[in-house]
């Protein structure tokens, strides 16, 4: 089994600590800052041996160097981005695997938010650590990529199993349900998800990780019906 434990930084990113007991290895994802991410580790006395990113964005590569200064971990992320990750020692693309003990991810390739974005899926642990490709109830701005793009992410992670788990690195939930509810105010599943999001965020909780099964019935661009949708969406949301 592993263990994942979300550890929140900044103003509303997430980075995970990914622990497989098996093997004894840690892996961390997306490492914003270092410091409450060195601090987690050691409370739970996991060695850090990897870190898996996502994309170039100083929001999520920002503790690479210090982490691997600390531990000697392994840094992995995109080759299509390795110019932007100085830290970088190993570079995947669309089709490689990266693992931790006998779980093995395999990259998939989503550009759109930056050019080079990949996420990380466990298929035989129904895991998929997307960055900020897709979020809660919202998906990531088209930074260096373009609507056709973002709609195709949206097709390959569609694909994925219902109890598929997604976690993405931001708490942008709220905002991103009361969104799509100008999108989709008829959206049962939409209404009854943005109460409970409500009601999360007042008590100070977490709402992610999220899973492919709720996106699909409450995320408006996994819903789009094609790319000019999707694209005046996109543009709605980024002028909200």
């Amino acid at each position: 089994m592993l263990e994942i434990i979300r550890i929140p930084v900044l103003t509303d990113n997430y980075v995970w600590l990914m622990h497989d007991d098996a093997s004894g290895e840690t892996v961390v994802i997306d490492p914003a800052v270092a410091e409450p991410v060195l601090a987690a580790a050691e409370a739970r006395k996991w060695a850090i041996g990897q870190i898996w990113n996502t994309h170039w964005h100083p929001d999520h590569v920002g503790g690479n160097a210090e982490i691997k200064a600390a531990t000697g971990c392994i840094v992995t992320g995109p080759a299509a981005e390795a110019g932007k990750i100085e830290t970088l020692d190993r570079r995947v693309d669309e089709g490689d695997s990266v693992r931790i003990g006998a779980h093995e991810a395999t990259v998939m390739a989503l550009p759109g938010h930056t050019a080079g974005h990949v996420a990380y899926h466990l298929p035989q642990d129904r895991i998929v650590f997307v960055g900020d490709t897709l979020f809660a109830m919202g998906c990531g701005r088209l930074f260096e990529g373009t609507a056709a793009q973002m709609f195709d992410n949206m097709r390959r992670l569609d694909a994925l199993p219902d109890d598929t788990s997604v976690y993405c690195a931001h708490e942008y939930t709220l905002s991103n349900g009361r969104f799509a509810l100008g999108v989709e105010p008829d959206n049962a599943a939409l209404v009854a998800r943005v109460a409970q999001v409500e009601d999360m965020r007042a008590r100070g909780e977490a709402t992610v990780p999220t899973s492919i099964g709720a996106e699909r019935a409450t995320n408006i661009f996994l819903r789009a019906r094609d790319v000019p949708e999707l694209a005046a969406r996109r543009a709605a949301k980024d002028a909200a």
